[in-house]
């Protein structure tokens, strides 16, 4: 079987060269890029299975693209990044990451961060089909896609993706905010609780749910969420 390509877009080459290197050593492939455009165009001729994206590039926006990519990519997300402050973490979480690692880091680290949100996906594979069916929605998770009833299509990031596998796994049941942290993994405290506040009302909006009054994934105030549909797999 061949091993997961781990794609690293960082404009210093000793980042590049050292993460290359732990990852190698690891047992992954791996391209480096050092401009977004270079790996704009290589997204064009092959799929990583995970993307490390820094910030600070030289000739794009880190966020527009890790937003990009969200939306665009089944890839696994990284950010690898300086900026420490907790609003940063929390705007790349929301904007679709899976995690977040603060430089300067341990290449070991991020080894041990990868393997767990690969493995985190095989295991969500290996429980459901890729296809549930819920009050007039179709979740197609190899597409990233939600389709209703009367053909309307609405695309879902990765990261919203794992919130939603979550509830349709176990629908009628509270979910709380623990077992989210235990199961998706992540930042942890303030910033994991506001990503997740926040993946929740984009996916309340993209199954056109009223804010006030949702009628599928209602909040528990000071316990969790419970996902009230009726699901099908596959």
């Amino acid at each position: 079987m061949m091993q997961p390509l781990v794609a690293i877009l960082d404009d210093e080459p000793e980042i590049r060269r050292m993460l290359a290197q732990a990852l190698c050593d690891a047992g992954f492939r791996t391209a480096t890029y050092a401009r977004a455009a270079e790996f704009e165009a290589a997204l064009k001729r092959s799929a990583p299975d995970v993307c490390l994206v820094d910030l600070g590039l030289p000739d794009r926006d880190g966020l527009a693209l890790v937003h990009r990519l969200a939306l665009e990519s089944g890839a696994t997300i990284i950010i690898i990044s300086g900026r420490a402050q907790v609003q940063d973490r929390v705007t790349g979480l929301e904007l679709g990451a899976d995690d977040y690692i603060i430089k300067p880091f341990d290449p070991a680290e991020v080894v041990a961060r990868i393997r767990a949100r690969l493995r985190r996906g095989r295991n969500a594979v290996g429980a459901a089909p890729d296809t549930a069916r819920f009050n007039g929605w179709t979740a197609h998770f190899e597409r990233y896609l939600l389709v209703s009833d009367a053909g309307a299509e609405v695309a879902f990031s990765h990261a919203e993706g794992e919130v939603l596998r979550l509830f349709l796994d176990s629908p009628k049941r509270l979910i709380t905010r623990a077992q989210m942290q235990e199961s998706l993994g992540g930042m942890a405290g303030e910033s994991f609780d506001r990503a997740m506040d926040v993946r929740i009302s984009r996916l309340r909006t993209k199954l056109g749910e009223d804010p006030r009054n949702p009628r599928l994934i209602k909040t528990i105030y000071g316990a969790g969420y419970i996902f009230l549909g009726d699901v099908v797999w596959g």
